[in-house]
């Protein structure tokens, strides 16, 4: 049989009338529709399959299948099945003895053949689950820590999917394979899997390829294009943004969809069942093309979508007349329509129209999760959510939010290996020692006695540098020091720059970012203020508090959530922290700042409670998927949301 011209649901039609007259018995539609996409898949796998390295690996006795791969039994109200396979033959996992014609449904996805080392391993890991129900995860993502990361969105997709195959999930991760010299190393690891498929949009088919990396118990993906191999960042360089990243990040959206079903991970495919979580705007095609090119065709209705908002602000918003390019059926043009209001119209003849990809997930997706319980409402009002708020608000019902967690193998300071001295919250002594020393590497007076007060990150509007300014010189009159670590508007960092000429002995700007000296800084301050204007999650915060720094922080969205205000009187005893202040003004900020230092000098032990308290708190990634589990297993709980 030649293979299909096409991918994924499109190559569906054609063969549906070849199929069943070997079995001699009429079959139910569905369970036609089924075994008609696995056999176009194996007749797609085909093309290009490059050869297993190792030949299987025979065995002594059978290995029983994990829980979640074995066949499901039918429901008691459905007809039992027409036929049966016979039982794996005991000589060895490599064969499979069955008729072709007449395997179970879905036993095709469920059925795992071990043949190599990786494949072992994946066994032994799947045998420690921990989750009651155990399910196949694909993360769809523009970046992942270690291979590519810019901000928040690669460390949650570098650590959350390792968190959740730790539990006893099924992961895979599919980000673009960027190479522009500097990243070529990170992956360095991935082979060739020789799968590639032929994507039909932007006015042609469009070749893209497949890497793979185990790693961490995790299926790491990587979808390789001419279009991620260019000098700059993930998304622009010094001229700006890429003018294609609609394009590149449609492939990838398409390559999601095709991965589960084509590539052979550990010896099995995900199959159709699967989890996609899609993560912000480059991976929001992803459930608009599940609703319009696949379920239509009966591939993927037992799977769900889940759209998580790392950052409302960027949405993928591109001229409407750029839909067709997207390979969309035109009666879907409405699930990504979008008009801008006449202020925000370029001239007065413009309409405004336009395709917004993140708008497409929204309406599609089957659950919604923010990256905070307080980001979750703020995308409901028309302060927060940037246009989209009244569509959120009409998806509140299946709207969550889930706060990060932390990479405690990063940041923990029992073993940072960035700093001079280690401690922990039953030994504190480090702290002090690491105070010292960043004193000293700053050039500021060692002095253990007065509050170091820093801040880390973007030198921008939304992270209220702007209000850092206009307080710095009420604030050094103070009896404290203060340094700021980060990059960004020019101006801002000018500012820096002469600030720490006119308070030698109090202030410092580090111009640009380091990693190691991140560390030191969250380490060795006693406090840390982030005045963000809007904070979907945060994630400093977290760190400060793991390391014992107190936060003093703009109570918005994930800031509000994980830093609770210090309270000497609460009925318990003492509770809190930090300071959450609000609203965003320098009186309200100064005044949460004053109340930090003055609790540093005058209530010792209560800012050790304080510290040990942030110490204390639970802010790691098997927290955080412990919720994400709830969610997946709500949303399977339902149909999906669009058929």
């Amino acid at each position: 049989m030649a293979a299909p011209a096409g991918i994924g649901a499109a190559c569906l039609g054609p063969m549906v009338g070849t199929v069943g007259r070997a079995t001699g018995r009429a079959a139910p539609r569905q369970g036609l529709m089924q075994r008609v996409r696995r056999r176009c898949v194996a007749e797609l796998s085909r093309d290009g399959t490059a050869p297993r390295p190792l030949p299987p690996a025979p065995l002594v006795r059978p290995i029983p299948l994990p829980s979640f791969l074995a066949p499901s039994p039918p429901a008691p109200t459905q007809a039992p099945a027409p036929s049966s396979p016979p039982p794996l033959p005991d000589t060895g996992a490599g064969e499979l003895v069955s008729d072709p014609e007449g395997i179970i449904e879905d036993s095709v996805d469920r059925t795992v053949l071990v043949a190599s080392e990786q494949d072992s391993e994946i066994l032994a890991a799947n045998e420690q689950a921990q989750a009651e129900v155990t399910h196949s995860i694909v993360f769809v993502t523009a970046e992942a820590s270690p291979y590519a990361k810019s901000g928040g969105l690669g460390d949650v997709c570098g650590s959350l999917p390792i968190a959740l195959a730790a539990r006893g999930h099924r992961v895979m991760v599919v980000l673009p394979r960027y190479m522009n010299g500097a990243l070529n190393k990170n992956f360095a690891n991935a082979f060739y899997t020789g799968k590639h498929i032929k994507i039909p949009c932007f006015g042609g088919e469009h070749e893209v390829t497949f890497f793979h990396e185990y790693r961490d118990s995790v299926d790491w993906v990587f979808v390789d294009h001419s279009s991620y191999h260019r000098p700059g960042n993930l998304y622009g360089d010094n001229f700006g943004a890429f003018g294609d990243n609609q394009f590149r990040y449609t492939l990838l959206c398409y390559a999601a969809c095709e991965a589960p079903l084509i590539l052979e991970l550990g010896g099995y495919t995900y199959g159709q069942n699967c989890m996609f979580v899609v993560n912000d705007w480059h991976a929001s095609l992803v459930p608009v093309l599940l609703a319009a090119k696949y379920r239509p065709y009966g591939v993927y209705r037992g799977s769900r979508s889940v759209l998580v908002i790392h950052n409302l602000a960027h949405q993928g918003v591109e001229p409407a007349s750029t839909y067709p390019d997207l390979g969309l059926p035109s009666e879907w043009y409405g699930a990504l329509e979008w008009v801008f209001p006449e202020w925000a119209r370029r001239h007065a003849l413009d309409k405004g129209e336009a395709v917004n990809f993140l708008k497409g997930a929204v309406v599609t997706a089957d659950r919604i999760v923010t990256v905070s319980q307080g980001y979750s409402w703020e995308v409901t009002t028309a302060e927060g959510g940037q246009g989209l708020n009244e569509l959120l608000s009409s998806r509140k019902s299946v709207l969550n939010g889930i706060v990060n967690g932390i990479d405690i193998n990063d940041w923990s300071p029992s073993t940072d290996k960035f700093l001079p001295c280690n401690y922990s919250a039953n030994d504190l002594s480090g702290k002090a020692k690491c105070k010292a020393e960043l004193q000293k590497e700053l050039g500021l007076p060692i002095r253990p006695d007065i509050p170091l007060i820093g801040f880390i990150g973007r030198l921008d509007y939304q992270k209220g540098i702007d209000l850092i300014k206009l307080a710095i010189p009420e604030l050094m009159k103070e009896n404290v020091q203060f340094v700021m670590l980060g990059s960004g508007d020019p101006g801002f960092e000018g500012w820096m720059r002469s600030t720490e000429s006119e308070y030698r002995d109090k202030f410092r700007g580090w111009v640009g970012f380091s990693v190691p000296v991140s560390h030191r800084i969250t380490a060795g301050c006693d406090i840390l203020l982030m005045p963000s204007r809007f904070e979907p999650c945060g994630l400093n915060q977290l760190y400060a508090m793991q390391y014992g720094t107190v936060p003093v922080v703009h109570g918005t969205g994930g800031l509000r959530d994980t830093v609770e205000t210090f309270n000497p009187f609460s009925e318990k005893g003492e509770q809190g922290t930090g300071w959450a202040f609000s609203p965003l003004t320098i009186e309200k900020m100064l005044w949460a700042l004053r109340m930090a230092i003055s609790t540093y000098w005058e209530h010792k032990s209560s800012w050790e409670g304080l510290m040990k308290r942030g110490m204390s708190s639970d802010f790691t990634w098997d927290h955080a998927a412990s919720q994400y589990e709830q969610i997946f297993d709500w949303a399977f709980m339902d149909q999906p949301y669009v058929m």
